[in-house]
């Protein structure tokens, strides 16, 4: 019989991968709830035309990426690729803009595209996204890119590099890529075969090739900036004056587009300059246009998204887990042992300490190095001479120490324990 194993371009976050994931989490969304972002969760699917229309059918994600299929209702269906569309969906229909104006939010879960799996790439991926919904306010753009970075630096990573650039309005590009086009028929032979596509559905995508040949061909393109509309390049020198302040070093990139067709004016990418993996871990934008374009009214709005898995690769270098622990491990051996063991289990539970329970049936020599090897504070140790003489035995694995207490007593002694507990945990570095 055939092997059933998890399918390519997936993985399992086994429980030491996971402490990783969990301390990062717990590190972003302290910092987003510092700034007063409210957490949003959306479904992991939804309707293929949501993101037809908001990301764009002639972008790669949408002709090449995405996990489409119709369901038993046949209902054209997609699972999420990406976070933005999604909370946009969300913010129409459950008129989030009638009980606030503004709306600071967050999210974090996983995404699905079909892409070639590699190191920091996988077909089913996690991304945090932040978003700032209501504001055209060049402040908004800051505060996320602000956020973005502090992520990273609260993270010591360092070697990172903040690319910057102004796209303009639907108008300046479309500009701007008649003219690119333009430039780019004379080369049309000379251009990689994704280029030659793209050069008549969407040009300006082209500005995103790896191909060296193509690059080279780029470099004498006309700029985007030369097209920007007064607005445009009003806001943008706006933002940088505001990274200035904040002292946010940032790279101003021409070239810079990203790859979903909803973005306008501010586009930024952060990325790695260590070779782990993908070299771009956050990137991100205004979309001003996004929420008319999916039935809502006219609404400004910026955001980001951070790939976690490439964040994770750079970030377990710099993590300092806090050491793993367990303040009581309970040792039993009989029946009636094992009852009472049971009891003082839950009493523990419901006083929140944190217990495990052998129940291997081993005796008590094997249980107690169980103890010490799941680094227990103590072991609690209960037999059929303890249950006859209604007591408990606690053995304080630092310094092997033993004492008996009733249970009546042991259960009235909290705070005792408690400071018993903190003590060892002191003088022994849990």
């Amino acid at each position: 019989m055939a092997k059933i194993q998890a399918i390519r371009g997936t993985k399992d976050i086994l429980p030491d991968e996971l402490q990783y994931w969990e301390f990062v989490h717990n590190k972003i969304s302290s910092l987003l709830e510092c700034a007063n972002y409210q957490e949003i969760r959306t479904p992991i699917f939804e309707n293929s035309d949501l993101y037809d229309r908001g990301i764009g059918k002639d972008t790669d994600i949408v002709n090449k990426e995405m996990y489409r299929f119709h369901d038993r209702s046949n209902r054209d269906i997609t699972l999420r690729p990406e976070g933005t569309a999604g909370i946009v969906r969300a913010f129409i229909e459950n008129k989030m803009s009638y009980h606030h104006s503004m709306q600071r939010l967050w999210y974090s879960g996983p995404m699905f595209r079909y892409e070639r799996p590699q190191s920091g790439r996988q077909r089913q991926f996690h991304q945090l996204g932040i978003e700032f919904i209501g504001s055209p306010d060049a402040r908004a753009d800051s505060e996320i890119i602000h956020l973005a970075m502090s992520i990273f630096n609260n993270l010591n990573l360092k070697e990172i590099r903040l690319d910057l650039n102004s796209i303009g309005t639907v108008r300046d590009r479309n500009i701007y890529q008649a003219r690119l086009q333009d430039y780019l028929k004379e080369y049309y032979d000379d251009l990689d075969a994704d280029s030659q596509k793209r050069l008549m559905s969407n040009p300006i995508r082209i500005l995103d090739s790896k191909n060296t040949n193509t690059q080279t061909i780029l470099s004498g393109a006309p700029k985007i900036s030369n097209f920007l509309s007064f607005e445009s390049k009003k806001h943008f020198d706006t933002v940088c004056n505001y990274l200035n302040l904040l002292d946010i070093p940032y790279n101003i990139n021409d070239r810079l587009v990203r790859g979903l067709d909803y973005y306008n004016d501010t586009a930024f990418e952060i990325k790695t300059l260590t070779s782990k993996g993908q070299d771009t871990v956050c990137g991100g934008g205004r979309y001003d246009s996004l929420i008319n374009q999916l039935g809502g009214t006219e609404t400004p709005a910026v955001g980001c998204a951070i790939g976690l898995e490439r964040l994770l690769l750079l970030a377990k270098e710099t993590i300092e887990l806090p050491n793993k622990y367990i303040d009581f491990y309970i040792a039993t051996q009989g029946e009636k042992a094992n009852e009472a063991g049971m009891k003082i289990m839950r009493f523990l539970h419901q006083q929140l300490f944190k217990i495990e329970i052998d129940v291997s049936s081993s005796n008590f020599g094997k249980q107690i190095k169980q103890a010490s090897k799941k680094r227990a504070v103590a072991c609690i140790i209960i037999g059929n001479k303890e249950v006859e003489q209604g007591i408990v035995s606690i053995k304080w694995m630092f310094n092997q120490q033993q004492e008996n207490m009733t249970i009546v007593h042991f259960e009235n002694s909290l705070s005792y324990l408690k400071k018993k507990l903190l003590f060892y945990k002191n003088i022994n570095n849990y």
